[in-house]
């Protein structure tokens, strides 16, 4: 199955722009993961086709498994948690740790700064430039700051009845 999503001919709904489609199609994943150099396996490659094939958004382990279950590419949850790492650490995704008990990957590599919808447990982007960081602590010896992350924690406002 993960060939057949793979190897699929492009919808009508996707445009061509140039000599690229819209929506991310399969051999742009796969030369992002050669520039990132990664190998394009088929599970990478139908991963990342789920991943970067909607824009911009944040995703759980939990969350993008499920959609490869739906689109019925044969992964493992450990082998999902694997390759939103590998992507990570090879700069194709942020990582983005909530109070150490979950992690959301953010295929929006820009500097920028996070709300945290706490009812709906879901990220939202922050413009770039929204917020100013200041005064920030110098780094202990022998270190640097690389990044600050921040995250403003919201929730809906209780609707009067």
């Amino acid at each position: 199955m993960a060939r057949r999503l793979i190897e699929r001919e492009a919808t009508p709904s996707q445009q061509w722009l140039g000599d690229r489609m819209a929506g991310c199609p399969v051999h742009e994943v796969r030369e992002r993961l050669r520039a990132a150099d990664l190998r394009p396996t088929l599970q990478r490659i139908a991963l990342g086709w789920l991943l970067f094939g909607r824009g911009n958004r944040h995703v759980t382990a939990e969350s993008l498994h499920e959609e490869a279950t739906v689109a019925r590419v044969p992964v493992s949850l450990a082998t999902v948690y694997n390759t939103l790492r590998q992507f990570s650490e090879a700069g194709l995704l942020n990582e983005i740790g909530i109070d150490g008990s979950r992690t959301y990957f953010d295929t929006n590599t820009s500097r920028h700064h996070h709300f945290l919808l706490e009812d709906e447990q879901m990220l939202i982007d922050i413009p770039e430039g929204r917020i100013k960081v200041d005064g920030l602590p110098e780094a202990p010896d022998g270190m640097e700051i690389t990044q600050v992350d921040l995250v403003v924690r919201v929730r809906r406002l209780a609707r009067p009845s």
